[in-house]
This record gives structure tokens, C-alpha cells and sequence, in this order.
């Protein structure tokens, strides 16, 4: 399609304004303006409307197609929790708004709702209190750390590593090294699980915390983690949860009951909150009771009365890790959707969402190479290898996924895989979805046997064909500039 300037006609105009019935604003300062006029598209009203309608119709969504990006769980958002999100007593309360006295009954539902996905969120992970003020998942890394430190420094340790798993997600060693600790890495064994040995020689009493995924970004849950969690803990080590992967396990174990004394929950994935595009996320973080006096402050709270409070006076607290209490409006959605499902409800979405990926799995084992074969979790990692042979790479796969109407998968991560092709297919995809995307896939491999140019070219149905996209992050040009 045609940029908004290639539609430009000159003199054609969109709008009328009508002289202002008011005094007319003082200009700004010369020194503040711009030297020439902004080059700006001359077009009616209906190019515009016609221009942005069909832009709108390039999105990609999880509401218009598959989605099976591996490690980020977008699934389907009911839209009934919008709804909910949407109600005035709710979207329209600014959080100002007296807590009890004067217009405090209009905070009241509120406060409520964040008290009471706290208690939920604890019942499902196994954590002693949890806050809810992490904008995101990977802020709610940072926070965690943050927490060790505060753990160690109260007690007089002098820690300076944080052990990171060499399949872990990239943020865990980039909060690690922003909360000012030394990141060590643990690399993965034959079996595809953290090195039991490494980990061992590693442990000392410099070492602050280990943080993990649970289950892992190969789809596998370690059958080790209690004796590792068992082993951080013999070094006064504090054991963080990487909570990504929550969709695997919600109803079946929790975090807690394992070992783990930390937890970060992405609401915006396990609990069907939209995602993507930069937000709204949500990165609540929940703690054991050693860790509780260290949280965040405003703690809410419920008083006697029955009434919900902010509670700042919290000594050893970490201080503001966001304005406000969060993002009130993904942790609303996150309480709609765990009362609408209910304990049973989670569990059978965990069980499809598992269900799903040992589907694809098993399809999907005779065209790819798996990089660790068994039965996975709620993600299953496949390798390029093989098509590689025919200088087809995970990149072409992914590019001719696009012209077949599907999202592509994750690629290229985990980086312990060459070639990595990770899927998540969720649990709210039915089996015909699955079946089309896994025919596409089936079609890739042989495409890349008999007609591997097919592939390199893709995509063909695209307003932009393939890019050069190392050249293109290199040299970046984002400025139209007309055709002489």
C-alpha cells in the first residue's frame, strides 16, 4: 500500500477551520520554532479514514490469527474481564482518592481488588505476601533482586553473584547486573537440565541468589529442583522463580512448596491479560515470610473494621518500585479471570496448554529435530538443523510461516539451540488451529528439500517483501523522502 505522503495532492485539504472566537495566543519564541513548515501529506478526509483503515487490517493479533511465539504465552483474552476493566467504578478512580475518609468508599472496590489478587496470587505460587507494583515482568525481576539484596545487607552478608542458568530468559542476568551483582552462569548438561556439578562447584558464600525458570525455556521441568533449591539454601543463597513459565504448572505444584523464596508472576501472559506491543504488563512479585518485611511499600492491607488500607510504615522496605500500586487495570482482568475459572479451571487450562505442545511435539518430530526429546511442558523447542543441510535456516521457515497466515514462532532462543524454533501453542488454540499451523510446518521441511527458494524468497503476500534486516537495524532511515 501507498504511504499517507504518496497520497498527497496538493491543495487538497481535509479539514476547515473556522476563525477563533477568542484572543489569539501569543507566538512562540522564534528561537523555539521551527525554520520551515512541517512537510505534512495534503488529503481528504476520506484518504485518511481509507489510509488507516487498511493499515489497521495489517496488525497482527491474537484475536485475527495463530500466535505460537514459545516462552511469551499469547493466548486468546477473554473480553469479558475488558468489560469488567471497563466499568466506570473501576476505569474512572484516580488513585489520589482519599483511602477512607471524605470520598473513600470510592477507592474502597479497588483496594479490595488488589488485596484479594494478592491473597489468590499466594495460593496459587505458595508465597507468604506478594506486591502488586511491577509494571512488567522483567520489573519484576529487578524487584526480586532487589529483595535478596535487601535480605543479605540486613543480615550483614557481603554476596556479590547471582547464578543464572545458561537457558534462562535474557532478562534474568540483565536485572542481576542492574541491581549491581555479578552474574555467574550454570550451563545445561546432556539431559538439557541446569548442571548439577557446575552448580555445586559454584556455590560459596559470595553467591546472593539463583534464578530460575520453572519449567525451563526448553519446555522441561527439572525433576531436580527441590535438592536445588535445598542447595542454594545451604549458603543462605535466596532461589528466585522466573515465573514466564507459570501457564505449565498453575494447579499442579507451586513455587513455594518446592523452595523457592521469590516469585514473579507475568499476569499479562498466565492469566490472559493483553500483551504485546510494548504493554500493559504486570510483574507482581511474592515472597515467604523472611522476605515480607523487605516488600515495596504501600503494603494494602485489611483492617479490622474490614476496611482496606495503604500501609507505609514499613521499616526495612525497598522503598517505590512504581507510581501508585500498579497496573490496576491488568491486575483487575488477572481477578476476573482466576474467580471466572476458579481452582479447577486453571488447572485444566495448565493441562491444555501441556496437552497442546506434546502435540505439536510429537507431529512435528519426524520433519525437525528436537533438541532434547521427551515430553515437554507447555513449550516444545525444535532445531532448524536439519533444513540447515539445505541452507535453509529457522529465518526462512519463520518469513514463509507469515505468507501461510500464521505468527511465527520464536526463533533463534534458546540460545543453547541452534537453529531454535520454539512453540508455545497455549491452551486456547483447538486442535484444527493446530493442525493447519502444523501442516505449514510439515510443508516448510519438504519445501526445503525440494524447493528451498521458495523458502528464501517468503514473503510473497506481504505490503514489504523480505528486508535486509541486519542493514536495516544497522541503518536505520525512518524519513520518506519523495521519488525524484
Amino acid at each position: 500500500m501507498r504511504l499517507i505522503y504518496e497520497q498527497s495532492v496538493e491543495g487538497r485539504r481535509g479539514f476547515n477551520i473556522q476563525k477563533p472566537d477568542v484572543p489569539e495566543a501569543p507566538k512562540l519564541d522564534q528561537r523555539y520554532r521551527r525554520k520551515t513548515e512541517p512537510r505534512l501529506p495534503e488529503v481528504s478526509e476520506l484518504d485518511v479514514v481509507r489510509h488507516f483503515s487498511n493499515l489497521s487490517r495489517q496488525n497482527y493479533s491474537v484475536d485475527t490469527n495463530f500466535y505460537p511465539l514459545g516462552s511469551c504465552t499469547m493466548k486468546y483474552n477473554p473480553k469479558f474481564t475488558e468489560k469488567i476493566a471497563a466499568m466506570p467504578g473501576f476505569a474512572d478512580v484516580h488513585p489520589l482518592l482519599p483511602q477512607l475518609s471524605g470520598g473513600g468508599t470510592l477507592t474502597q472496590g479497588s483496594l479490595e481488588v488488589l488485596y484479594k489478587t494478592s491473597q489468590l496470587l499466594c495460593e496459587i505460587t505458595g508465597m507468604d505476601a506478594f506486591t502488586t507494583q511491577p509494571m512488567a515482568g522483567a520489573h519484576g525481576e529487578l524487584t526480586g533482586v532487589m529483595l535478596i539484596a535487601a535480605y543479605h545487607r540486613h543480615k550483614g552478608n557481603k554476596r556479590k553473584t547471582i547464578l543464572v542458568p545458561d537457558s534462562s530468559h535474557g532478562t534474568n542476568p540483565a536485572s542481576a547486573a542492574i541491581a549491581g551483582y555479578e552474574v555467574v552462569v550454570i550451563p545445561t548438561d546432556k539431559d538439557g537440565y541446569m548442571d548439577l556439578k557446575d552448580l555445586k562447584a559454584k556455590l560459596n558464600n559470595e553467591v546472593a541468589g539463583l534464578m530460575m525458570t520453572c519449567p525451563d525455556t526448553l519446555g522441561l521441568f527439572n525433576p531436580h529442583i527441590k535438592e536445588i533449591c535445598d542447595m542454594a539454601h545451604s549458603v543462605d543463597a535466596l532461589v528466585y522463580y522466573d515465573g514466564a513459565n507459570l501457564n505449565a504448572i498453575l494447579g499442579k505444584c507451586r513455587p513455594g512448596d518446592i523452595g523457592f523464596d521469590i516469585v514473579h508472576l507475568n499476569l499479562h501472559k498466565t492469566f490472559a491479560t493483553p500483551h504485546g506491543g510494548g504493554g500493559p504488563g504486570a510483574g507482581p512479585v511474592g515472597v515467604n515470610k523472611k522476605l515480607e518485611e523487605f516488600l515495596p511499600i504501600p503494603k494494602i492491607v485489611k483492617r479490622s473494621d474490614g476496611t482496606y488500607a495503604l500501609d507505609y510504615h514499613r521499616h526495612f522496605s525497598i522503598g517505590y518500585m512504581a507510581p501508585f500500586y500498579g497496573n490496576f487495570g491488568v491486575i483487575l482482568k488477572t481477578y476476573a479471570y482466576i474467580m471466572h475459572l476458579g481452582r479447577s479451571g486453571l488447572i485444566e487450562a495448565s493441562e491444555y496448554a501441556v496437552l497442546n505442545a506434546n502435540y505439536c511435539r510429537a507431529v512435528l518430530k519426524e520433519y525437525y529435530e528436537i533438541a532434547y526429546d521427551r515430553t515437554c511442558m507447555h513449550e516444545c523447542v525444535f532445531s532448524a538443523s536439519r533444513q540447515k543441510e539445505n541452507d535453509v535456516s529457522a529465518l526462512d521457515i519463520a518469513k514463509f510461516l507469515i505468507d501461510k497466515g500464521f505468527h511465527p514462532p520464536t526463533i533463534y532462543f534458546p540460545l543453547i539451540v541452534k537453529e531454535a524454533i520454539m512453540i508455545e501453542p497455549t491452551e486456547t488454540e483447538s486442535k484444527e488451529t493446530l493442525d493447519l499451523f502444523l501442516d505449514a510446518m510439515k510443508e516448510a521441511a519438504l519445501l526445503a528439500k525440494k524447493d528451498p527458494k521458495r523458502l528464501k524468497d517468503a514473503p510473497v503476500t506481504t505490503p514489504v517483501k523480505r528486508l535486509d534486516e541486519t542493514k536495516a537495524a544497522k541503518d536505520l532511515n525512518l524519513r520518506w523522502t519523495p521519488a525524484q
